[in-house]
């Protein structure tokens, strides 16, 4: 046998084993976003746009495509997942300040606005996750009144 048979070999082998080891799955349940939803009220349209475009990544809830069953694809999902709730994790709402809510809507606003979310990696796999102009302003519009009302919270000195 050639060399490079066998070092096809080889991969294909750590492939297969490496099949058997999966990095933990986010899998909360939906009343961990309740706080969230009750708190910032969204029109039935962003609620729409919430659960397909957001709570994947930055909630306790992920609906996982069938490629997560391969690794090392799963480690890379849950590293991303990982990295976007230290960002912006709905789930644990109610664990934050006022002053921190108001920075994540802003934050939110920003990155919408600049159509840096959400990432050009998910909507390649979830086409209903591209937002038009049209979503783009709803979910603006929404983060804006969001904020005027942390704004009108007395703020602990």
């Amino acid at each position: 046998m050639g060399l490079i048979k066998k070092i096809i070999l080889l991969l294909l082998l750590i492939f297969v084993i490496a099949q058997f080891f999966r990095p933990e799955k986010n899998a909360g349940d939906l009343a961990s976003i309740d706080a969230f939803m009750a708190e910032t009220n969204p029109p039935e349209e962003v609620k729409i746009i919430l659960k397909e475009t957001c709570f994947d990544c930055h909630s306790d809830v992920t609906r996982y495509p069938w490629y997560n069953n391969i690794t090392p694809v799963n480690y890379w999902l849950s590293d991303h997942i990982k990295h976007a709730k230290k960002h912006f994790n709905v789930s644990n709402w109610e664990g934050n300040s006022v002053k921190r809510k108001d920075h994540k809507f802003e934050e939110l606003i920003e990155m919408v606005e600049a159509k840096e979310m959400p990432l050009n990696s998910y909507t390649w796999t979830h086409s209903e996750a591209k937002l038009s102009d049209t979503q783009i302003k709803s979910v603006i519009d929404w983060a804006k009144q969001v904020r005027l009302k942390y704004a009108l919270i007395p703020k602990p000195e």
